[in-house]
């Protein structure tokens, strides 16, 4: 009865200013055909992409440097952690940088996709008042922006290492991008089951996802070459999927070096269950959520 109240209100509030030059009440985006709908989807997720872009820094370039500045910083703490160790040299025979950026660059990728699904905008935003906007569309634009800044500042580090350092020698390049962007997919899963969950417990869900990426500065294999641990060790890190990514980039990156501690398909079928678990729970979660939850928090 209520509905059919509103919906009569909205009805004559329509027939009132309906006429008028430049006045739309209540009036929602039709499409003809599906690709219509496809392309005004697309098109959505493309301004939404430029908006996360350019939403904590004044222009992309600027965002773009923050996230070159953070690769950057992270490469350059490592170099000096090897240095004092003593190490000088890479473990696999190759480049030293290479080595170190094939687990950077998926580290920092892996947490950036996590993240940004995580904070993408959920059914309680302001923008989901708008009727052409939802939340698959936040977070497809959310992951796209996170891999556009890192594939980009992957690329430009890469080219300015080769230019200023020394030459940098990929064996298979085509393939580390594939891995880097399974890197991207595998956090997007991670981030999608953590955005599932934290309505219902904010605080609880903001630590656990600390604790993932605290966990994953030791357990993600960045630090260390998985054919040289022993099997006792080995066990520590092989339920990360993150591990088994950067070893098998590093098996791609270098000529001399074959993986045989890790497995291509396990981070593939981890990121699979973690996506159809993740977005099940999101759906129960926008179904039950509402504004006041948060409103003693």
């Amino acid at each position: 009865m209520i509905r059919r109240w509103v919906q009569g209100k909205r009805a004559g509030l329509a027939a009132t200013f309906r006429g008028r030059p430049g006045v739309e009440v209540f009036q929602q985006r039709r499409t003809d055909n599906l690709f219509q709908a496809a392309a005004t989807t697309v098109a959505l997720i493309y301004h939404m992409t430029v908006y996360k872009l350019r939403k904590g820094e004044r222009s992309p370039i600027a965002s773009l440097l923050m996230t070159m500045m953070r690769s950057i910083v992270m490469v350059g703490v490592f170099m000096v952690l090897y240095l004092v160790l003593g190490v000088r040299r890479s473990p696999l025979g190759g480049n030293f940088i290479v080595y170190i950026m094939t687990g950077i660059f998926m580290f920092m990728t892996h947490l950036q996709a996590m993240g940004a699904v995580m904070g993408a905008e959920g059914p309680t935003s302001a923008l989901m008042k708008h009727t052409p906007m939802n939340p698959a569309i936040a977070i497809a634009a959310s992951a796209l922006a996170a891999l556009y800044q890192q594939v980009i500042a992957s690329i430009v580090l890469l080219l300015l290492v080769h230019t200023f350092i020394e030459p940098v020698v990929i064996d298979r390049p085509y393939a580390c991008l594939g891995m880097l962007i399974l890197a991207w997919f595998s956090g997007c899963c991670v981030g999608m089951v953590f955005r599932a969950l934290r309505p219902w417990s904010p605080r609880a869900i903001g630590i656990i996802s600390q604790l993932y990426r605290r966990m994953n500065m030791f357990t993600s294999g960045k630090m260390f070459v998985a054919n040289t641990l022993p099997g006792f060790m080995l066990q520590m890190f092989d339920w990360n999927p993150l591990f088994h990514i950067i070893d098998q980039t590093r098996g791609y990156a270098f000529l001399n070096y074959s993986p045989h501690n890790s497995n291509l398909m396990y981070p593939i079928y981890v990121s699979l269950a973690l996506a159809m678990i993740g977005l099940m729970g999101d759906f129960v979660t926008r179904n039950k959520v509402s504004l006041s939850w948060s409103a003693g928090r």
